[in-house]
């Protein structure tokens, strides 16, 4: 019989891409989204949907009932650092109150596996680069707090029910779409850097590219990251998982790609790569927003055995491709 996988915040940006790579890796999946982001027409047929919150206690707990769950991936979460400083009980609310609500439905269904999207955005200004997985934890948004309290939370856990084993991923910046171009972010109003650079490719100098911030301490002014295609962060979720389910201990992992490119520096190899303008506008700083962040993953590649494979030029290739099926054009 398939393993059961309960993806949860899978009619998301990440969330589709790990349900097709579930289907394919011939798991059984189960998609619950409250589609207060996500897109009912993102998740794979092969899977079940399931609409649901898991804010509501009730409808997870008759989740568990009538599925036989393996485990569990969550991706579900509230994630806009500068709304996270306006709204901070309802990130508190989302990231961390709604995933015990979760972990209890799991352990009364006797579920043991967990893999956990979680963030750099706990590191805050991080003290060294590349970051590692050891260093100083100390969130500047509510955001990145949300997501450190539930790595807390797992960590407890684990530590009063052994049986019960996590891996929690801190990424970095996710981007790039599905190489079918069939699948890619989906959001009215994105906050992700890539989609905005080739939103303004497109709709032209009326509608420029918003760079929060030029006087960082970085080279040259603007925030520097770092960039991880989308179907990398999948393939270590699914490493993750299989990882558990040898029997591997709970853990913390960072995914990235190990180079920190600038705005400007994105905004650059947009335009080689399509040989088309980026228009910009600069704009004060947001709230929350750290100046550089980098990692190490050597950790993943230790355990996991996780490499990332796409460079920046194949990220934002695939995100124009999915542009520009979005937008109903085969040309710019």
């Amino acid at each position: 019989m398939r393993k059961k996988v309960l993806v949860v915040g899978g009619a998301g940006y990440i969330g589709s891409h790990m349900v097709r790579m579930l289907v394919e890796a011939k798991r059984s999946v189960v998609v619950y989204d409250n589609l207060s982001t996500g897109k009912r027409q993102m998740v794979d047929s092969h899977a079940t949907f399931v609409k649901g919150d898991t804010r509501d206690a009730f409808a997870l707990r008759k989740l568990f009932r009538l599925h036989k769950f393996d485990s569990v991936i969550c991706f579900a979460a509230s994630l806009i650092v500068p709304e996270s400083v306006a709204k901070p009980l309802e990130y508190y609310e989302n990231n961390v109150a709604a995933v015990v609500n979760l972990l209890k439905a799991m352990r009364e269904a006797g579920v043991d596996y967990f893999v956990f999207s979680s963030t750099a955005a706990t590191y805050g200004e991080p003290k060294r680069m590349p970051v590692r997985e050891d260093d100083p934890k100390e969130p500047t948004s509510p955001y990145g707090m949300s997501k450190l309290m539930t790595e807390r939370v797992l960590r407890d856990l684990n530590i009063a029910e052994p049986d019960f084993r996590y891996a929690a991923l801190r990424y970095f910046n996710v981007c790039g779409a599905h190489p079918s171009g069939t699948l890619g972010a989906m959001k009215k109003k994105e906050t992700l850097l890539i989609p905005n650079v080739l939103r303004a490719v497109r709709q032209g100098p009326a509608h420029p590219l918003i760079i929060f911030g030029d006087d960082y301490k970085t080279p040259d002014g603007t925030c520097q990251r770092d960039y991880v295609h989308v179907v990398d962060i999948c393939s270590a979720h699914l490493l993750a998982l299989r990882y558990l389910e040898r029997g591997g201990k709970s853990d913390v992992f960072n995914l990235g790609c190990g180079k920190g490119y600038s705005v400007k520096e994105v905004v650059d190899a947009a335009e080689k790569a399509l040989s088309l303008h980026v228009p910009v506008k600069y704009s004060p700083r947001r709230a929350g927003d750290p100046s550089r962040v980098v990692a190490s993953s050597a950790k993943a590649a230790r355990i996991l055995k996780w490499k990332p494979t796409f460079d920046l030029r194949s990220m934002i290739e695939t995100a124009w491709r999915w542009e520009q099926k979005k937008a109903g054009n085969k040309t710019a």
